[in-house]
């Protein structure tokens, strides 16, 4: 076979008498000695362990394996004694400018499992991965880089496969599609779970890919061994481990599957034996002919109540969730026949612009006075896409339509009078239909109008509290509010930050990610990371975040840097989990263990290769923001926020 020069050393002073350095040639990893004068090339695994034999060391002419002590002569590789397990020798010529090692062309790339899995899982939809290589999925990581060198794929590593977790949950939030995890077998598939809670509880599709030890050790203890089908079989919808002679396309393309129409989580655990084996002759799967359609009618009889109760209301009013987020355009065209107002969940914050004639702001305990209001004067509440939880605090005495994809969110916390089993798009289409020129609805627009009023007159009074402690989060989110591009991705994280950005943020055209029922800590700076893969620079990305979350997974912030991300942090920094603080006051507990020890944000960030900045007092908060919003690439705002102006 052909034989390939490669530079190994740019001199000869690189590797001084005596010692042994790894290279690598091509693939081929190599053991370069400089011995008695003569720089000699053998394998670089040692035979029995495939211990890296260039971190060794020559010991009594003789080089010395570092991970169990064998010797082995370091110019030849044969072994003292006259045992057979000697290294391979490769040719070497030390020339003009550098040591240069032969060694044999690489034949073509053969198709592996990974190849398989790797393309079916393209086919299917899935173009962004957000992963951490390592030794038990290293075959898998290698096809993935060739979809991605094909343009295929985004791989985004992180630096926590939490915080990769999280990114693939808030794509699959915003978009409706699922994006992959990726990690290791033990810690780095362990380290995903809340990621993962995080979508199933949201209904966000997602794909977890994890390694694995080698299938002769499952079972044995061995080292980072954790049953992951077991461990993953709480969180995960469709859970299987590949074994080397599954269906691989078959159960690559189910798992994509499972996420898409259960909108839930997918795991697919790979033993370490597996993944560079060489594919039997199977064609990588594509969806064609192989998922259903989910634009699902509703019935008749639940049609028909519906219609009923619009027909008979004066005072509707429309409450969307989550849910409802990509059926938008045709409830709000609905809301405008029947003028009726609409409410968003916390979850559903800016699916309706607060700027809309109709539109009230968000419902609950993160909501607007505007949103209760109507809520408590209407005498019909049309429910899309919402889970009735406590936070969002539906009425339950006040008539209700409820309509979701879902039969089993129906009815699920209280009777509802009409329950409508259906995909919202194609249930709003056939009851317009029925209720055509037929409703009989008050016009409240200019209702809305004095209450949004009233409500931005009382924010103008909050605004005037100032204790000295730092800037307040009305001041904040009002400088956000006017700064923010109106098309913006907004990324929130849980605490007071939260709870003050969806009182006090008032949207244009703006999408909005939070962790809802999980309630995760941490989770707005990785969203972040997930909804720039999934919008690129089409829209910006904004992060909200307080000093708690961010604490957590701020070591991504190089992640951003690295990638060119282009997210925006406002970071609201009290030095305090606020949140905690205000519950155990109001626990009549005394405030223990919630003050923070935090860093100067903006010069981490900075150090980071990030634009950083801090301000402390208001007068400086919307030029400091302006250039923040403005900057090209990753930047964070530190703001040093008062706890006790939320």
């Amino acid at each position: 076979m052909k034989k390939v020069w490669h530079k190994v050393l740019e001199n000869t002073e690189d590797l001084p008498e005596g010692r042994v350095t790894s290279v690598t040639a091509g693939h081929q990893g190599l053991c370069i000695s400089h011995f008695e004068g003569e720089f000699a090339a053998l394998d670089n695994k040692c035979p029995h362990q495939g211990g890296p034999l260039g971190e060794g060391s020559i010991e009594n002419g003789f080089l010395r394996c570092p991970w169990h002590g064998w010797d082995f002569h370091p110019t030849t590789g044969q072994s003292p004694g006259g045992f057979d397990d000697h290294l391979d020798r490769f040719e070497v010529e030390v020339r003009e400018d550098g040591v240069y090692v032969a060694v044999e062309e690489e034949s073509e790339h053969e198709r592996t499992i990974s190849d398989v899995v790797a393309e079916t899982l393209v086919n299917w939809g899935i173009d962004s991965v957000f992963g951490m290589v390592g030794h038990s999925n290293l075959g898998l990581a290698d096809a993935l880089r060739r979809q991605s060198e094909a343009g295929r794929l985004k791989f985004i590593g992180i630096r926590h496969e939490g915080a990769g977790a999280f990114a693939a949950s808030a794509y699959g939030k915003l978009t409706g599609r699922p994006a992959a995890c990726f990690s290791i077998a033990g810690p780095g598939a362990t380290n995903m779970f809340t990621g993962l809670w995080d979508a199933k509880v949201d209904r966000a599709p997602i794909l977890a890919l994890t390694g694995q030890v080698a299938t002769q050790v499952v079972g044995t203890g061995n080292f980072q061994e954790v049953d992951l089908v077991r461990a993953f079989q709480t969180v995960a919808e469709f859970n299987h481990r590949v074994q080397g002679h599954s269906k691989h396309s078959e159960l690559a393309a189910l798992a994509v599957k499972h996420a898409i129409l259960k909108r839930d989580v997918s795991h697919l655990t790979f033993p370490d034996d597996i993944l560079e084996v060489p594919a039997p002759v199977e064609a990588a799967q594509t969806p064609e002919g192989r998922i259903t359609p989910t634009t699902i009618a509703p019935p008749k009889e639940s049609l028909d109540a519906a219609a009923d109760k619009i027909r008979n209301s004066q005072r509707p009013v429309i409450i969307v969730g989550h849910g409802a987020r990509h059926n938008m355009d045709a409830v709000i065209e609905f809301a405008e026949e029947l003028n009726a107002p609409v409410l968003t969940t916390f979850k559903g914050k800016g699916l309706i612009s607060d700027r809309h004639p109709l539109g009230c702001g968000v419902l609950g305990r993160s909501g607007t006075p505007i949103a209760s209001w109507f809520m408590n004067e209407s005498d019909l509440l049309i429910v899309f896409g919402a889970s009735f939880s406590n936070h969002t605090g539906i009425a339950p005495k006040v008539p209700t339509i409820q309509v979701d994809f879902d039969p089993l969110a129906l009815s699920k916390f209280h009777k509802i009078d009409v329950a409508v089993w259906g995909e919202i798009g194609v249930t709003l289409t056939q009851l317009r239909k029925q209720v055509a020129g037929q409703a009989a609805t008050i016009d409240r627009r200019i209702e809305i109008s004095e209450r949004w009023a009233i409500w931005r007159e009382e924010k103008a009074k909050r605004k005037l509290d100032d204790f000295g402690k730092g800037i307040s989060s009305i001041e904040i989110f009002e400088a956000l509010t006017e700064l923010a591009p109106e098309n913006a991705v907004m990324c929130v994280d849980v605490g007071n930050n939260a709870y003050s950005f969806g009182r006090y943020f008032e949207c244009k055209n703006h999408s909005f990610l939070m962790s809802g029922y999980l309630g995760s800590i941490g989770f707005a700076f990785p969203a972040a990371m997930g909804a720039w893969a999934a919008v690129g620079e089409e829209r910006p990305v904004i992060a909200v975040a307080g000093d708690g979350g961010f604490g957590q997974y701020m070591a991504d912030l190089t992640t951003s840097v690295k990638y060119g991300m282009n997210i925006k942090l406002i970071l609201l920094n009290n030095s305090e989990l606020g949140k905690i603080s205000k519950e155990q006051r109001a626990g009549e507990f005394d405030v223990w263990a919630t003050e923070l020890h935090n860093p100067n944000f903006a010069e981490f960030a900075t150090s980071c290769g990030a634009l950083g900045r801090r301000v402390e007092k208001k007068q400086g908060l919307r030029e400091a923001m302006k250039e923040v919003l403005d900057h090209n690439g990753t930047a964070l705002l530190e703001i040093i926020a008062d706890v006790n102006l939320i």
